[in-house]
């Protein structure tokens, strides 16, 4: 093996635990659309803290989300539009964590591959190759609108990425100058120096839910991510695995499956199914959870207009995803069904990330007994601080 190749395989995303962790979308509000007033907002401290303690736990990754304009027309200031930008992120928490992967999202549109095959390989070199990429194609039409970059037919939003990612990838990993003149995209004499730490390059992310999407995850992607359509592990498992065989029938390729979920956790079962009603349902933000889910609607085909609306408390607690939610066993216990069905990882939100990561203290060594992770050695004590939501941006 490559001194390159030995680098990426010793990327947290590629390390042996069966159920592997991450945390999203703390670059930003998180994946909660509620209106409660501990409800996680971005600034670099509340960055750092989250990252530190997630990173203290052993947790693999965490990814920042790519968001240019809020969900709701004409209110710049909304939450949902405060995101700090995923790369220069990213390199700041590389620095800030000793462990895990970070995870920065591009949507092709909004850069130019030539740019992003740069910033990713001075990413990976900061984090001494711990980076890994998110492509996504784009959904959000205010926003892509605002880059002057019109919103196409959904199947050609991949043909685009694919030829963005592409052009990345030759720019990782080719020495010498080449041209490119393709549908979207041409280059001149094509170059990028350094070259990425890990060869032949980061670790691919991505969403794929529709055909041509999951097509394009399974040929590209080394983590595919999914929104579980049951909570019933019977039909988890059939989901997951047609991703996996896809991708070994039809491209010779592994890949891991993950998804995202919401975790609420208390003493009591009660107590964290209380909590969920409290802040999902009684106190979700319905405009902005509106707008949302007309959006997610009009342009992907994640779900069928029936499972929108049947998801609404899913979408308010976390974007869609599943959950976690009862005492810490309840936790484990459910994690581990996930891992039998043959989930290989999850993002975690919550509504208060900082409260949330030291609760699920408790949940890991529950975790290390059901074989589903080995103990953790921190190579850095956790962080102490304990204001990591105030100084909110915006």
């Amino acid at each position: 093996m490559s001194a390159a190749a030995s680098i990426r395989s010793r990327n947290p995303l590629f390390g042996a635990n069966r159920m592997k962790l991450g945390i999203f979308g703390t670059n930003g509000k998180g994946a909660a659309q509620t209106l409660v007033p501990e409800a996680y907002r971005p600034s670099w401290k509340a960055s750092v803290e989250t990252a530190q303690l997630a990173d203290h736990l052993g947790f693999e990754a965490v990814l920042a989300y790519a968001r240019w304009k809020g969900y709701i027309a004409g209110q710049p200031r909304h939450a949902s539009g405060v995101t700090l930008d995923p790369f220069t992120w990213c390199a700041g928490i590389a620095q800030a964590t000793r462990h895990m992967t970070v995870i920065a999202t591009s949507h092709a549109p909004t850069l130019h591959p030539i740019t992003a095959a740069k910033q990713c390989a001075t990413i990976d070199i900061i984090s001494d190759g711990r980076f890994a990429l998110n492509v996504v194609g784009g959904w959000n039409k205010p926003e892509l609108e605002m880059f002057g970059a019109a919103m196409a037919e959904h199947d050609a939003r991949y043909d685009h990425l694919q030829e963005w990612l592409e052009i990345i990838q030759r720019l990782w990993r080719e020495e010498d100058e080449f041209d490119h003149g393709g549908r979207f995209f041409h280059v001149k004499r094509g170059s990028s120096m350094p070259k990425p730490l890990q060869q032949p390059g980061p670790p691919i992310v991505n969403a794929g839910g529709s055909d041509r999407g999951q097509r394009f995850a399974c040929e590209f992607a080394d983590v595919c991510f999914l929104i579980l359509r049951s909570e019933d592990p019977a039909e988890i498992a059939p989901q997951i695995a047609a991703y996996k065989e896809m991708a070994r029938r039809d491209y010779g390729r592994e890949v891991q499956v993950w998804t995202y979920a919401y975790c609420v956790q208390r003493e009591t079962r009660a107590e964290a199914e209380d909590y969920l009603e409290h802040f999902a349902v009684r106190n979700e933000d319905g405009p902005s959870l509106d707008a949302w889910t007309a959006g997610v609607g009009g342009q992907t085909k994640i779900l069928s207009p029936e499972a929108l609306g049947a998801f609404r408390k899913r979408f308010a607690a976390g974007a869609g995803g599943s959950g976690l939610v009862g005492t810490a066993e309840d936790i484990a216990a459910r994690l581990e069904q996930l891992s039998e069905a043959g989930l290989d990882g999850v993002l975690l939100t919550w509504v208060d990330f900082t409260d949330g990561l030291r609760r699920f203290g408790d949940v890991m060594p529950l975790l290390e007994a059901r074989g589903l992770r080995a103990p953790f050695r921190s190579l850095s004590p956790p962080v102490l601080a304990t204001a990591g939501n105030r100084s909110a941006i915006g």
